[in-house]
């Protein structure tokens, strides 16, 4: 907290809260694998609406490298660590309308059951709608419900039910635990020695965690939908298809936009499902969906309820400013009917991750579900004749771990 020591010693506050209406944005804290400057963007932007809105637009984070953290872009800026002691002794000062955590990726986002417990607003998404969505094994279960495919799955909370449920599921089985962001932990495995290593050296990180253990679509063709749902309309940002094969994390993936090898009707059936869970999880504001795609069959993989690290690519990508817009949907200022989309983009986007493997020798350079990129870059290309992108389509195996 913005405290300071006085000369007899007592502390006091020197934050002096207005009487405005106020709405807090959490950022993502430190720079870190699996977020960072994506979320930043997001943040800014959301923090630009606000104040459009009229509220008074507060910030909540710790990093000095971030744009959301210089002195002119929020009304007041909170620079501390973006954990549950210190955001409740602001909000207990500045008593908000609401709090914003779409926009912080998923250190936002799991401060959500907190907040909710204290009885503080999340604006946009509900905390349960979110939990579904987090919650793998929930999530497959609304899955089943809406009669979505999606890879065969169970959950295991130890080494004995994990092996069991691999043999149900089938081999190769993805091993992974809930409320990670960056794919953390997360292995593929083959065999029971495999499923055995990889759950003792997951609850050895992340004791308690319930593990989910899916079916891996080996070889398949990845591909994600960002959207927007206002609680009535759905506006599909775009749809982005993986140049690498499933099995590569898809913050370490060249995504391409829009996508290039997709069937027309495999594209749409990505929009319908994507638009039938937005509806299902009610969603307010913004949705990234995964999806694997194989033999003709699209499957879901995972679905995030909050500004995933392409929504500001697809932003740059076509020129739109969507989270300004999603900000404002989250607020229920306005409407998805109130604006009108443009997309500016010719030819081709592609969404490069970028790595720091030459600062890291010692570090494995072969690529999984885990993820290694620190950042991306956009290319932007004319067409699929491109010696870039036959280059990059050429290759997109080689650095595939198994």
């Amino acid at each position: 907290m913005s405290t300071v020591t006085s000369s007899t010693g007592l502390l006091h506050n020197e934050s002096i809260p207005s009487n405005r209406k106020k709405i807090i944005v959490l950022g993502s804290g430190p720079n870190r694998i699996g977020q960072g400057i994506e979320f930043d963007y997001c943040c800014v932007h959301g923090l630009m609406a606000i104040k459009e809105c009229g509220y008074e637009a507060i910030m909540v984070n710790c990093n000095p490298e971030t744009v959301s953290t210089d002195f002119d872009i929020a009304d007041k800026l909170y620079f501390e660590p973006v954990f549950w002691e210190h955001l409740w002794e602001i909000i207990e000062l500045e008593q908000p309308e609401g709090v914003i955590v779409q926009l912080g990726g998923q250190t936002a986002l799991k401060l959500a059951k907190k907040l909710v417990e204290k009885g503080v607003k999340i604006i946009g998404t509900s905390f349960d709608s979110m939990d579904i969505a987090e919650d793998r094994g929930r999530f497959s279960d609304l899955l089943r419900d809406l009669e979505i495919p999606y890879p065969q799955y169970g959950t295991a909370y130890d080494v004995d039910e994990a092996v069991e449920v691999a043999n149900r599921v089938g081999y190769p089985v993805l091993v992974r635990p809930s409320y990670v962001l960056g794919g953390q932990r997360m292995r593929i495995v083959i065999n029971d020695d495999e499923v055995e290593k990889a759950v003792i050296s997951l609850l050895k990180h992340i004791p308690g965690n319930k593990i989910l253990i899916d079916h891996f679509l080996d070889r398949c063709q990845e591909a994600e939908v960002d959207a927007i749902f206002d609680g009535e309309n759905f506006h599909v940002m775009g749809v982005m298809e993986h140049i690498e094969p499933a099995g590569i994390h898809s913050g370490d993936s060249n995504a391409v936009l829009p996508a290039f090898n997709l069937t027309p009707l495999e594209v749409t059936t990505l929009e319908y499902y994507s638009e039938k869970i937005a509806r299902a999880l009610d969603i307010r504001g913004l949705i990234n969906i995964q999806f694997a795609v194989k033999d003709g069959q699209v499957y879901v993989i995972e679905a995030n309820p909050r500004a995933s690290r392409t929504t500001p690519f697809i932003a740059k990508a076509y020129g739109i400013p969507y989270l300004n817009i999603a900000t404002k949907v989250m607020l229920g200022e306005k409407k998805l009917t109130d604006f009108t989309f443009e997309k500016k983009l010719e030819g081709f986007a592609i969404k490069e991750p970028v790595f720091s493997f030459n600062k890291f020798p010692g570090v494995n350079k072969e690529l999984g579900p885990e993820m290694k990129s620190t950042g991306e870059a956009i290319r932007f290309v004319k067409d699929l004749r491109d010696p870039y992108f036959r280059k990059l389509y050429k290759e997109r195996s080689m650095n595939l771990s198994k």
